[in-house]
């Protein structure tokens, strides 16, 4: 298996595990890990998802090796296995977060960037990395990388196929916050536990709204926001929320 998963109470987490090859992306991960996604999708037991690398990479790429072996007739070929993945990440209904422990590059970067929230190591860097080896990106690279960093920065690691810091990435906006290494895991897991604690159910609008914000004119957004705000209203978890206040009190909410 390519792929680690384990929960740690309301968390799971979903190692990329080819660390001989730097965790690129071949058919195996990406399926498996999309399996586990839809999997964690409908458990109401895992509230909170992080992804991370084993090894000295977080994810290095597709397997160059996959990508240039022909296509096997009847099946989906390995570009679509693995805009499988990214699509299965970016669309997930509940946070995901990225624990960003070394290289992400090229659709390493690509799948950082389906993340919600992106926590990395000191040690880490990030780039597109594509143009080094004359190949396009798929998953988001060329179109993505241009709405999470200035349109200049972007077109620098596009073009030049450089790599930025961790450091210099949090500066962009791209990552949330560095970690020194070896706390990368334990800090993680704190962010996710307190995200584990909030309405699933709020949690799940809010990042619906925000991603469709963008392609929206701000009157459109504002009326998306508001009927979402109609809908919750209805919600269990917003009594619920409003009695714990009154009643000084942890809510206990159940996401519905």
């Amino acid at each position: 298996m390519s792929h680690l998963h384990r929960l740690d109470g309301a968390v799971g987490w979903l190692t990329m595990d080819r660390p001989a090859a730097m965790n690129s992306l071949n058919r195996d991960m990406a399926t498996g890990m999309t399996a586990q996604l839809r999997a964690w999708r409908d458990d109401p037991a895992v509230r909170v998802v992080v992804l991370t690398g084993n090894g000295r990479a977080f994810c290095a790429g597709a397997d160059l090796k996959e990508v240039a072996a022909p296509p096997v007739t009847g099946e989906p070929d390995f570009l679509d296995v693995v805009v499988g993945f990214v699509d299965t990440l970016r669309a997930f209904p509940k946070p995901v977060i990225a624990a960003v422990n070394g290289l992400a590059l090229a659709g390493g970067l690509e799948t950082v960037m389906a993340c919600d929230l992106v926590l990395a190591a000191e040690s880490a860097k990030l780039g597109d990395a594509h143009s080094n080896f004359g190949v396009f990106p798929g998953a988001g690279g060329a179109a993505v990388l241009p709405r999470k960093l200035p349109v200049n920065v972007a077109r620098w690691l596009l073009f030049t196929g450089a790599s930025f810091t961790a450091a210099q990435m949090e500066r962009f906006g791209l990552v949330n916050e560095v970690v020194p290494d070896a706390d990368l895991h334990a800090r993680v897991q704190e962010v996710a536990g307190l995200l584990a604690t909030k309405s699933p159910l709020v949690l799940a609008r809010m990042k619906r709204v925000v991603a469709e914000a963008a392609d929206k004119t701000l009157a459109d957004a504002l009326r998306h926001e508001l009927l979402e705000l109609r809908h919750h209203q209805r919600s269990h978890d917003m009594h619920e929320g409003l009695r714990a206040f009154a009643e000084k009190r942890q809510p206990a909410f159940k996401g519905c």
